[in-house]
């Protein structure tokens, strides 16, 4: 076993990636809010806990030029540090990528030059993380992040922020009672559906060897009872890589497109539409909006918080 103690000697490397990465924007996807005890972000550096294959880890990620300097402390320290060149974006290749017909985007892209799709290849923390912001606001998916996963998560190894967690083993989630579900606010739908999850959770894993996206991807995770489109997509986005899944079915999401692209709020139907000239890379068109800090106006309605917890 590894020493897991703040005094072992962790796992290091040095990246010198070839295209030009900026650490916290690459990895912006995987924040589940300020209070997520898996991660802890700052402007050059990034401490994020995983469960690998090999066990948990605790990886820390430095920006220091054009390199990258990473430490990694846990059973799974080893597998985390030979994976973040990936997670990074490594492989993540822009091809025939071109905005250059569209000037919001082309000054996006000229402003967020070290921008990278990243790959995790831990795919049911993606997954159950998603089927959590199922149809319910940021804000009650990050509430109930937080609270299961500090009360079934390990502690993180290694000289961790105080309060990281590391994710779930996939029996701890089949484990948490139905009243703990309850009473983190995650209504009996979307517990059933991380039941599911995680029954399968081996089985999810093996999608990686698809590849960064497609439709056999797409397909075999929507196999999980309770999984649609929308929760498959930002699944894979995040898992695998995918530069194309469109998290169609998103209740903001349409009419931040529409407003960039074109002006005007539009349906998920419009958003397809506009989408369609970047097909094989429309994940990275809503990356590029994304990360530009455009915001839709703030008019209309809005969805409302339930509070699961009290019925």
């Amino acid at each position: 076993m590894t020493d897991l103690g703040e005094n072992a000697a962790p796992r290091s490397s040095v990246w010198a990636p070839a295209i030009p990465v900026d650490l916290a924007k690459t990895l912006r996807p995987l924040s589940r809010g300020a209070g997520d005890p898996t991660m802890r972000s700052h402007a050059t550096s990034v401490w994020k806990t995983l469960r690998t294959p090999l066990g948990t880890a605790t990886l820390h990620l430095r920006q220091t030029g054009a390199h990258i300097e990473a430490d990694a402390w846990g059973d799974g320290a080893e597998w985390a540090i030979a994976h973040v060149p990936e997670l990074l974006g490594d492989g993540d290749e822009e091809g025939d990528f071109d905005v250059s017909a569209n000037a919001f985007l082309s000054d996006a892209r000229r402003r967020l030059r070290g921008l990278r799709l990243l790959r995790t290849n831990l795919v049911f923390e993606a997954m159950l993380a998603a089927i959590l912001e199922q149809k319910v606001t940021g804000l009650e998916a990050r509430r109930a992040f937080r609270a299961l996963v500090l009360a079934h998560g390990e502690p993180a190894p290694g000289p961790a922020p105080e309060g990281m967690r590391v994710f779930p083993t996939a029996v701890a989630w089949r484990r948490i009672p139905s009243w703990e579900w309850h009473r983190a606010g995650v209504d009996p739908q979307r517990s059933r559906t991380a039941l599911a999850a995680a029954t399968v959770a081996a089985g999810l894993e093996r999608t990686l060897a698809l590849g960064r996206g497609g439709e056999e991807i797409s397909r075999k995770l929507r196999s999980v009872p309770g999984v649609g489109v929308w929760t498959a997509a930002e699944t894979s986005q995040r898992s695998h890589g995918d530069p194309d899944s469109v998290s169609v079915g998103d209740y903001h999401l349409p009419a931040t497109v529409g407003w960039a692209l074109i002006g005007k709020p539009v349906d998920d139907d419009g958003m397809l539409e506009l989408l369609e000239p970047w097909r094989g890379h429309r994940q990275r068109v809503m990356r590029l909006i994304e990360g530009s800090g455009f915001a839709k106006p703030r008019f209309g309605p809005r969805i409302t918080i339930q509070d699961h917890r009290a019925h």
